[in-house]
């Protein structure tokens, strides 16, 4: 555990293993509630070093942490890879998101400022000056999960800290040593003392314990809705940012290049198992072109490569437990008992799935209306365009959306009534970068991610009046 700057032993230890080949990777300490009290003390007492240090200085740290990344690439990469199990190709492309993200970071936080109020344009107030500006929150608590265990961590952290905050992190279970080795990182690049604290454990103890400490200004989640809900039920008064599910879909007009959104497809719904809140799962396909696509989409899952995630050319490995391929295993039979076809895959070895194509499916199956996690795409037809958007919004989901068309008009209809946080134009919803708003409606979330964004949620207001 990170507590103040120093690397804390446990009572208690949990194992590390790698979900491809199941071998123990290292033992990392759980923390009691003490080991959280303890943290949070550490973070109340950075929480004023951070607010008083000049923006220079938080933005010269964040630059550090940036480039140090940058010269440890592989290196990173390849842990990210032994506990997530996400391909090699994958968490090379995380690692320099993350570059960005704390380069974004940095330019930001040069760039916090206020405004004056034009105070006689009321005549109560003709003779005062007033102005008012952001100030850090306090100790924001960081929750994050496995499935991008350094970039999910990065877009609470740097924002956080280019705010003038501090930070109790609690990265997920399975995939803790990539935030080990982040701190170790940002403490190399000038990181004050407590500014960032670590801790390790389940979500229903260490988490609700972060959770509940009134000592914490703000939580920000990133995970399933049930804890998402639990979570603003526990925080009391506390900001509270959360970015949870979805099933995300993309809609295939007549006029959309089809050889250009094939491949973006692929990447959408297959890229780390489909382990992403903006995994693409539900591809409505017009009916003029649906047996086009299908044919063509078909052909390129077959050639779709599986296994050892260190491979370069392994498009996905394992899912993080054998668990939840069994769960997707379930959920994949449910649905063909109930009439859905599997165009290809639906195989299950050990904790890895067959890329998985199906058809046929209802609305009310879960492999549709849940949020799937796993490498399983449903291929869907319609006839009218407004009837595709009502299908996409059909969903109490609304993360992100993708729609393939040349026609302007279709594209900004679609941006005025799909109920989502984004809508990606000729690509998968699953497209994001690290200075884009981004965060969802319904139960995919509250509050906005990417850095400019996530520091205004991470900063309150105060104003000042002169009476002249």
């Amino acid at each position: 555990m990170l507590i103040n700057g120093e690397w804390q032993e446990g009572r208690e230890y949990f194992e590390v293993r790698n979900p491809y080949d199941g071998s123990l990777l290292r033992k990392v300490p759980l923390s009691s509630k003490l080991d959280v009290e303890d943290a949070v003390l550490s973070a109340k007492k950075a929480a004023a070093i951070m607010a008083d240090l000049p923006a220079h200085k938080r933005s010269a740290i964040l630059t550090n942490t940036s480039r140090l990344i940058e010269n440890k690439k592989k290196e990173i990469a390849e842990l990210i890879t032994g506990e997530s199990g996400k391909a090699i190709k994958y968490s090379t492309g995380e690692v320099e998101r993350a570059i960005q993200t704390f380069q974004f970071a940095a330019e930001e936080a040069k760039q916090i400022h206020g405004e004056t109020v034009p105070m006689d344009a009321s005549p109560n107030s003709e003779k005062r000056f007033a102005f008012y500006q952001p100030f850090p929150i306090g100790i924001i608590g960081a929750i994050t999960p496995f499935n991008f265990p350094l970039n999910l961590v990065a877009h609470k952290v740097a924002p956080a800290l280019a705010a003038g905050n501090s930070v109790v992190l609690k990265p997920s279970s399975y995939t803790p040593l990539t935030s080990i080795r982040l701190a170790e990182i940002m403490m190399e690049a000038g990181l004050p003392k407590g500014a960032l604290n670590i801790v390790f454990g389940g979500g229903s103890t260490v988490g609700e314990w972060i959770v509940e400490n009134e000592n914490l200004a703000m939580i920000s989640f990133t995970g399933s809705p049930p804890v998402g809900k639990r979570i603003k039920e526990r925080a009391g008064m506390k900001r509270v940012a959360l970015e949870l599910g979805s099933n995300s879909a993309s809609v295939i007009e007549p006029d959309a290049d089809i050889d250009r959104a094939i491949p973006r497809c692929i990447i959408g719904a297959f890229s780390n198992a489909g382990q992403s809140c903006i995994s693409l799962q539900r591809i409505y396909i017009h009916e003029k072109i649906f047996d086009e696509f299908k044919g063509k989409f078909i052909g390129a899952v077959k050639k779709i490569k599986v296994g050892n995630p260190m491979e370069t050319d392994t498009e996905y490995g394992p899912m993080i437990e054998e668990k939840e391929a069994v769960r997707a295993e379930e959920w994949i039979k449910e649905a063909v008992d109930r009439g859905a076809k599997v165009l290809w895959g639906g195989e299950r070895k050990g904790g890895i799935i067959a890329p998985t194509v199906m058809t046929d499916v209802k609305r009310d199956m879960k492999v549709v209306c849940n949020e799937v996690f796993a490498p399983l795409v449903t291929l869907i037809q319609y006839r009218e365009f407004e009837d595709a958007l009502d299908m996409v919004n059909d969903s109490r989901y609304g993360l992100q959306a993708g729609i393939f068309t040349k026609d302007i008009h279709k594209a900004l209809d679609s941006f005025k009534k799909l109920h989502v946080g984004g809508v990606i134009i000729n690509d998968v919803p699953t497209f994001r970068v690290e200075h884009m708003p981004y965060g969802g409606v319904k139960e995919s979330g509250t509050g906005r991610e990417g850095v400019k964004f996530a520091i205004k949620e991470m900063m309150e207001l105060k104003l000042i009046v002169f009476n002249l």
